[in-house]
C-alpha cells in the first residue's frame, strides 16, 4: 500500500472534481495535482485514505503539449489548473462535468456540455482577504500561511493596491484587530468598497480617518461584528451598484435601474461572464410564476422582471443579502415579492406554486439540503433551473430530481473561475 512520502510513477488518465487528475497504481486510484491527462509523471504521495491516495507531481517525465510554464503559486488562490494552456482547461472542465454526472449522478451524457470561457486576468468582482502580521492576503491551500493574492492574476492591481494601502495606513492598534477584509467592485471597477470584520470583541468607529487611509479609489468602507448581520458604514457609500443593462442582455439603457450589493452579500464573482450567465438562466424561466430560491441580492429575479416576468418571488435567508434584495426589488413591486427566510422555511409555509411555475435554485457549495429538496419536489413545478458552483453536489442533487420525475433538458458550463478546478453549471430540468 502507498504511504505518505512514497514516490510513484504514474500515467495520468483524466480530470476529476476538485482540480486533480486521476491515475492508477498497482495499489489503486491516485489523485494527482500538477499533472495533465496523457502525461507520465513522478508523484509524491501526500496522504492516503482507505480507497484513494493523494499525490503531488514532482517531476514530469513525458509532458503534454498543453503544459505551459507555471508562473503562479498553485496553492495561493486555488490555481490547480494554472499549468495548463487555457483552451485545454476549458475542455477538461467539460469532461469534469460529464464525469461527475456519471460517477455521482449515474447520468450518461451523449457529449460533454459546452463551457463558456473567460478572460483569465482580473476577472473577480469580490474576494476575502485575511489580515495577519500587518499584511493582507489569502491562506495557502490547506494551511493558515498567508500568501499574496497579487500573483494569482484574479484581481485588479488597483483593488489590491487599495487593500494593501488600507492595511499599511491603519494604526497598529486598529490593524491588529482586523480579522478579514472583503472586497467588492462593480463590473467596470468604477465603484469599489472594503468591508472589515474585526476579531472577537473588537469594534471600529467612524472617528478614524478611514477615507485618508483607504485612498481615492475606494468609494466606501464598512464593518460588521463576527456573526452579526449588521453592516455599518465607516466612510462613503458601503455598497457597489451596476446598471441593470450592464448585466441583463437586451435591457434598455433608459430605466435607471441598478443592482446594488454590500461586500458581504452573495453575488457572482466573474465580471466578464455575468451577462452570459444571466442570459442562460433567464432563458428558461417561462411565462408563469417564477420562484428564485437562494436569491442573493436578486440577480436572476431582477433580470427576469426586466425580461417581462409577470410574477416573481425571491427567497433569501441571509440578512445582509436580503436587505440588498429588498432595496433592489423595490422598483419592481408588486410583481416581485421578497421573502426573507431560509428556503427550508419558505417551503414549510408554501401553499402551492401553480401549474406553470418555474424554480431557480442557486444553492451554496453544499448543494440543496434534504428538507429543501423535499420542498422543491413537493412543489411539483414543471420546470427547474439549477445553478451550481460545485459539480459534485450538483450531480448528487440532479440524481434526486431525476428520481422524482424530472428530466435533464439542457446543461452548459461557465468558466467563472479560470485556472482553478472549479466550474459553474446551469441546468434546466423539466417534468415529463
Amino acid at each position: 500500500m502507498l504511504k505518505p512520502g512514497d514516490l510513484v510513477e504514474l500515467t495520468i488518465q483524466k480530470p476529476v472534481v476538485g482540480g486533480r487528475m486521476m491515475a492508477r497504481s498497482s495499489d489503486g486510484v491516485v489523485l494527482v495535482s500538477g499533472a495533465i491527462p496523457g502525461e507520465q509523471v513522478l508523484a509524491r504521495v501526500e496522504r492516503t485514505t482507505r480507497d484513494v491516495a493523494h499525490a503531488m507531481t514532482v517531476q514530469v517525465i513525458e509532458a503534454s503539449a498543453n503544459r505551459r510554464p507555471l508562473a503562479r503559486d498553485p496553492a495561493c488562490g486555488g490555481l490547480s489548473y494554472a499549468h495548463i494552456a487555457y483552451p485545454a482547461q476549458v475542455q477538461l472542465k467539460r469532461e469534469v462535468i460529464a464525469d461527475a454526472l456519471w460517477r455521482i449522478g449515474r447520468v450518461q451524457l451523449a457529449d460533454p456540455p459546452s463551457v463558456t470561457p473567460s478572460s483569465e486576468q482580473a476577472y473577480r468582482l469580490r474576494a476575502r482577504f485575511h489580515v495577519r502580521g500587518g499584511r493582507a492576503g489569502w491562506f495557502r491551500e490547506g494551511t493558515h500561511v498567508l500568501c499574496s493574492a497579487r500573483g494569482s492574476g484574479q484581481i485588479m492591481d488597483q483593488a489590491l493596491d487599495a487593500v494593501d494601502r488600507l492595511v499599511s495606513r491603519l494604526p497598529a492598534s486598529v490593524r491588529d484587530t482586523v480579522d478579514t477584509i472583503e472586497l467588492a467592485e462593480n463590473l467596470p471597477a468604477t465603484s469599489r468598497v472594503l468591508h472589515l470584520t474585526p476579531r472577537r470583541g473588537a469594534r471600529f468607529g467612524p472617528g478614524l480617518a478611514w477615507r485618508e487611509a483607504s485612498g481615492p479609489d475606494v468609494t466606501g468602507i464598512s464593518w460588521s461584528r463576527q456573526r452579526d448581520d449588521s453592516v455599518e458604514a465607516l466612510c462613503g457609500e458601503p455598497w457597489v451598484a451596476d446598471a441593470i443593462e450592464a448585466i441583463v442582455p437586451g435591457a434598455t439603457s433608459s430605466t435607471g435601474l441598478e443592482v446594488r450589493r454590500h461586500a458581504p452579500s452573495f453575488f457572482q464573482a466573474n465580471r466578464y461572464l455575468l451577462p452570459a450567465l444571466v442570459d442562460a438562466v433567464t432563458r428558461w424561466t417561462g411565462d408563469g410564476l417564477l420562484v428564485d430560491l437562494y436569491a442573493g441580492v436578486g440577480l436572476f429575479a431582477l433580470a427576469a422582471c426586466v425580461r417581462g416576468a409577470a410574477e416573481v418571488i425571491a427567497v433569501e435567508g441571509d440578512a445582509v443579502s436580503a436587505r440588498d434584495l429588498e432595496e433592489n426589488a423595490r422598483p419592481f413591486s408588486p410583481k416581485l415579492r421578497v421573502v426573507h427566510d431560509p428556503v427550508e422555511r419558505f417551503f414549510a409555509g408554501a401553499q402551492g406554486l401553480g401549474p406553470r411555475s418555474t424554480l431557480i435554485v442557486d444553492p451554496p457549495r453544499t448543494g440543496i439540503s434534504r428538507p429543501a429538496m423535499q420542498g422543491i419536489i413537493a412543489a411539483n413545478a414543471p420546470r427547474l433551473v439549477y445553478v451550481s458552483c460545485d459539480v459534485a453536489t450538483f450531480a448528487r442533487d440532479v440524481r434526486r430530481l431525476l428520481d422524482a420525475g424530472y428530466a435533464l433538458a439542457h446543461l452548459e458550463g461557465f468558466d467563472l473561475f479560470p485556472n482553478t478546478g472549479h466550474v459553474e453549471v446551469v441546468a434546466a430540468l423539466e417534468r415529463g
